[in-house]
């Protein structure tokens, strides 16, 4: 049952942030929502309470996403191997949650600074990644290498806007290049 509901609660996120990217945030209506999912309101009430409780949980998962990514990075030994893993894992990541938050981000800037005002904490975890991943004593180049390569998965977001290409073709493109960098 707790598998169906996430399945369902994914589904509103995916459909309540496309008609938010199409139309605004702020155009966009909880019944416009559902009448979209084919469900009635009160359903949809009862996975989120509102369009920033959507909003919020969109954000929230990715940075849990980003947590476990971190954790899993610092317990491991630094090398080449890691690094290329952390990518092929940022890769995956941002084609589950990072890539919705980012398209929304981009049509409804107003909207994340109100609802995600900690900014500070993104840049923290994605801190303690490159911290894992780079050798101590890395020269000043070497640790921009690593950190080009990483953040070069999360700017794909915003090159392939508008690119008439199929997501899978984007995701190998994304990948040789991060991997190229690194």
């Amino acid at each position: 049952m707790a598998g169906r509901q996430n399945d369902t609660r994914a589904e509103i996120r995916r459909v309540a942030m496309e008609l938010f990217t199409q139309q605004g945030y702020e155009a966009t209506s909880l019944r416009e929502i559902a009448e979209r999912l084919g469900v009635t309101k009160a359903a949809l009430y009862y996975h989120f309470r509102s369009k920033e409780d959507i909003v919020r949980s969109l954000f929230g998962d990715y940075l849990a996403a980003l947590d476990e990514l971190v954790a899993w990075a610092s317990a491991q030994a630094r090398g080449p191997e890691l690094l290329a893993e952390v990518i092929d894992r940022m890769l995956h990541l941002s084609a589950d949650h990072g890539r919705q938050a980012m398209q929304f981000a981009l049509a409804n800037q107003h909207v994340v600074r109100y609802l995600h005002p900690g900014k500070e904490s993104t840049f923290e975890r994605l801190s303690a990644l490159f911290d894992a991943v780079t050798e101590p004593g890395a020269t000043v180049q070497e640790a921009l290498r690593i950190r080009v390569a990483l953040l070069s998965v999360n700017l794909t977001v915003f090159a392939a806007q508008g690119l008439d290409a199929p997501e899978e073709e984007i995701n190998a493109a994304v990948r040789e290049i991060a991997h190229r960098l690194a």
